[in-house]
């Protein structure tokens, strides 16, 4: 006994290896696909501690959204603050921001300092609104500025920029450029939504008066989730301390593998999988 107390003490003694946290601020998916659930399953798969804040209870598929039920924005504050009390947290995400309450709880309630990816949700992938008018003002506004990196996906990018269509990587260039204008350090724009002439989709990402083209394969899969995916492996790498275009270049190749491997419904859709 005493030999086994002495054992169980020496593991507790043992310096346990520091684990960095992440936190994504955006709406409930119950399907598992997009929103919370997936983030937190992204950042758990690149090595990171996840926390959450929800925004939004909705209730939704892969297929259908039925209804959102939105977070007042002092309860998100509250949550958030909360976590912050506990957690260093060492890189936040946003994704759906339903009104400007939302929105203006993550101004006022995001550390200043660590890298913020803020992914424009507007609408489901079934294609009901997930953001009111004002609260797209509050973000243009307000919380991009804030922001290291935006990723919007085109049609996204054409509602922020005001530019469109965007059909081509020069297109997607020009919209980048007037979403910069915001205020953000970097803006990627996700080419899924190009027009399918070559086998790869291309994603652009610009700051810092560069740019970077991160080109993978077209699967033969429209999978639910790849946004919130994305900017939830972007903010993981950035997390664990890489810059914007290493942690952008790493998530493009960690969503591909999720797309590759994508859970099939009863209904035969697919859903992106962090592992």
């Amino acid at each position: 006994m005493k030999r086994f107390m002495l054992k169980a003490l020496s593991i507790l003694a043992m310096e346990i290896p520091a684990v960095p946290c992440a936190c994504t601020i955006a709406g409930s998916d119950p399907s598992g696909g997009a929103g919370i659930q997936s983030d937190i399953r992204t950042f758990s798969a690149l090595g990171v501690w996840g926390l959450s804040v929800i925004t939004a209870v909705t209730s939704q598929n892969a297929q259908s959204f039925m209804g959102a039920w939105n977070v007042p924005g002092d309860v998100i504050r509250l949550q958030l603050a909360t976590l912050l009390e506990d957690f260093d947290v060492m890189a936040c995400k946003t994704g759906m921001l339903p009104d400007s309450g939302a929105v203006a709880a993550v101004v006022c309630g995001v550390p200043k300092g660590i890298p913020l990816v803020v992914d424009p949700v507007m609408v489901s992938s079934s294609g009901r609104s997930l953001m009111e008018p004002d609260a797209l003002n509050e973000l243009i506004e307000n919380l991009v500025p804030l922001a290291t990196l935006i990723t919007p996906n085109l049609p996204e990018a054409e509602v922020l920029s005001g530019y469109g269509p965007i059909r081509t990587v020069d297109d997607m260039r020009a919209a980048g450029r007037c979403i910069q204008k915001y205020g953000a350090a970097y803006v990627l724009l996700k080419g899924g939504h190009l027009p399918q002439v070559s086998g790869v989709v291309p994603d652009l990402l610009i700051g810092h008066g560069r740019e970077w083209l991160f080109s993978g394969e077209r699967l033969p899969v429209d999978a639910h989730g790849t946004g919130c995916c994305l900017s939830a492996a972007i903010t993981a790498h950035l997390a664990r301390g890489n810059d914007v275009p290493a942690a952008c270049a790493a998530a493009k190749e960690f969503v591909g593998h999720a797309i590759g491997t994508s859970y099939r419904t009863k209904s035969g859709c697919h859903m992106v999988n962090p592992g």
